[in-house]
């Protein structure tokens, strides 16, 4: 899973440009931290997971966050406050709550997909520069790329309609493999949040206007020219690549990945006008995707390959099999994991419980499969309330 293709030929035209693949290196002995997509229901359950791992003391040891869709809302948000956390000698961000967790609950007490759809209808700017208008209002102001931390780095990733390959931000570089790279990018930290949580059809496309002389010569294969290199056209990541592990694939001995995705419902009569049978496609494009990654990781962890351990919104926590777990009935959090995927405001004890099962199930996967040394939990974040 590397998003440079090995020993092809693209065509254009008369141009064909042959492209060979680097040599392959060592992955480095570091940790990397992928973080799916799911609107609100994913961001909220990963405030949870990354509560657990800072109470583990665990974020400084972080190499690489690379995320997707509502993964990268919370990791947006946890980047561009990174040097504000106060970590202590056990590596513990005692700060963490007012400085993330707060800031990612007053925004998921907002709607902001709505008005975007119905604003980007009636009016000049499209649905997803709506949605990029709202991240900076609420969340990221001007802060561009420029503004995150060099470490860890924060990935966002999304997807490029023109391409079909991923585009990935980051502080020291944007790319896509065939259209380039640009380095030091200063695009707005709401517009890569936007563009990576762009989920069709109706958040999709993020439009970017850019110079084409800001690319580095010779970084593309194929497509380094323009319409390509001025007016990209970018949708979720999650279209291509639903985890966020492309980023991190074979460069890392250790994985964690955090799963907040959906699950598509079966259906004896899926609809058959056009907007909601595509809606349905794409659902089950996503599921089929997501498993078949799911089941490579899986798989890798078992033969010893990688090092590190998975967690789903969708996992049982009895399977873990330890004594010490926190209570979260398979019932009830099958039931959060069925959250709709949207931007839409949501109760505050949804917003509770679903942290406190993104922190239950972390926990148990980590103590499970990572590192059995790390102390049990003492209870929930918001103990009042459970799963």
């Amino acid at each position: 899973m590397d998003d440079q293709p090995r020993d092809t030929t693209a065509a254009d035209g008369a141009l064909r440009v042959t492209v060979v693949e680097p040599p392959e290196r060592e992955p480095e002995d570091r940790i990397a931290l992928c973080l799916s997509g799911g609107g609100y229901r994913a961001m909220l359950f990963h405030v949870g997971t990354l509560w657990r791992l800072n109470q583990a003391g665990m974020l400084p040891g972080l190499h690489r966050l690379s995320s997707v869709s509502g993964g990268s809302i919370a990791a947006g948000v946890l980047a561009l406050h990174w040097h504000r956390l106060l970590f202590n000698d056990a590596g513990v961000a005692t700060n963490f709550q007012g400085e993330f967790v707060a800031r990612i609950r007053q925004f998921a007490s907002t709607t902001v997909d709505a008005g975007a759809i119905i604003l980007g209808v009636c009016w000049f700017r499209t649905v997803g520069q709506r949605v990029a208008a709202a991240y900076r209002k609420r969340l990221f102001g001007d802060a561009t790329l420029q503004d995150l931390p060099d470490e860890p780095e924060f990935v966002f990733n999304a997807t490029n309609v023109q391409s079909g390959a991923l585009w990935r931000f980051m502080k020291r570089y944007m790319r896509d493999w065939r259209v380039g790279e640009v380095k030091s990018p200063t695009v707005p930290l709401a517009a890569a949040v936007a563009a990576s949580s762009a989920f069709p059809p109706v958040l999709s496309p993020v439009v970017l206007k850019l110079d084409p002389a800001t690319f580095t010569p010779c970084t593309g294969t194929d497509l380094q020219r323009e319409p390509f290199t001025s007016r990209v056209v970018l949708t979720d990541g999650g279209v291509y690549d639903n985890l966020g592990l492309e980023t991190v694939w074979k460069r890392y001995t250790t994985i964690l990945v955090s799963d907040a995705g959906g699950k598509m419902a079966p259906s004896g009569r899926p609809a058959h006008n056009w907007a909601s049978h595509s809606v349905r496609i794409l659902d089950l494009i996503d599921n089929q995707v997501r498993s078949l990654r799911k089941r490579q990781l899986i798989g890798a962890y078992k033969a010893g390959g990688l090092k590190g351990t998975y967690w789903g919104i969708r996992s049982d926590i009895a399977n873990y099999a330890l004594p010490d777990t926190l209570d979260c009935p398979e019932e009830k959090t099958l039931a959060l994991a069925d959250t709709p995927t949207r931007l839409k405001a949501m109760p505050v004890d949804l917003q509770k419980r679903l942290i406190n099962w993104g922190y239950a199930i972390c926990d148990a996967a980590l103590r499970k499969h990572y590192d059995p040394t790390i102390p049990p939990p003492k209870g929930f974040p918001y103990p009042e309330l459970g799963v």
